[in-house]
């Protein structure tokens, strides 16, 4: 992890990932991590997204995991609760009632730690990542939830423009990552209104990742 970069970011406030009302192709496709009983959602590299809020209104438990405390200590501020803080070797959790991040390196959080999950909401996750660590990461998120089901948003656009983060992960990256524990299905691709940081035209991408049956 680009621990210097992020940690950085969090402290000049040039964090762009956070939609003010969370995210609409969360609502539209939240059927594919609400669709099961007490669900127990984990969101990677979870920030202070607006995505938790919706996600503890209708009904989950959420699990995060995130690099900058700063980021965590906003995201409890904004719901108006007070956490817990435990500390756990390497990592830091806030919990409190059904919500609980884990504040460190997500490469640092083990299956044991995480405890059970029925769904991964990754939005602001892969695409954060340079393509050095993406298959590391895969590999990482697969292992500490017992590949878990995964609703996945991307953006495919010419990374040459800009060069990220968000970076470009496409059809055939998503594929490289996750076919070999994942059945994968696009579910909706569209043109992101006014671009990515409206300097490149970019499409969203919606996936659904369902475990291959062992």
């Amino acid at each position: 992890m680009e621990h210097d970069f992020w940690h950085s970011k969090w402290h000049k406030n040039e964090i762009g990932f956070h939609e003010p009302e969370g995210n609409a192709l969360l609502v539209k496709y939240a059927d594919t991590l609400l669709a099961t009983t007490s669900p127990r959602v984990f969101v990677p590299l979870c920030g202070k997204t607006k995505d938790i809020h919706w996600l503890l209104a209708n009904g989950c438990e959420v699990v995060g995991a995130e690099l900058s405390e700063i980021a965590i200590t906003q995201l409890f501020a904004e719901l108006e609760i007070e956490p817990e803080i435990t500390t756990l070797g390497s990592l830091k959790l806030f919990k409190n009632g059904p919500l609980s991040i884990f504040v460190g390196d997500i490469f640092d959080l083990t299956n044991e730690t995480l405890g059970g999950i029925t769904g991964i909401y990754d939005r602001a996750a892969l695409v954060a990542l340079p393509t050095e660590l993406r298959e590391k990461y895969a590999a990482h998120i697969c292992d500490i939830t017992e590949c878990a089901p995964i609703l996945l948003i991307s953006f495919d656009y010419d990374q040459s423009v800009i060069p990220g983060p968000p970076f470009c992960v496409d059809e055939t990256e998503v594929a490289r990552l996750y076919n070999a524990s994942y059945s994968i299905t696009l579910l909706e691709r569209e043109l992101l209104e006014g671009g990515l940081k409206g300097k490149v035209a970019a499409d969203s991408l919606v996936f659904n990742l369902k475990p291959e049956a062992k």
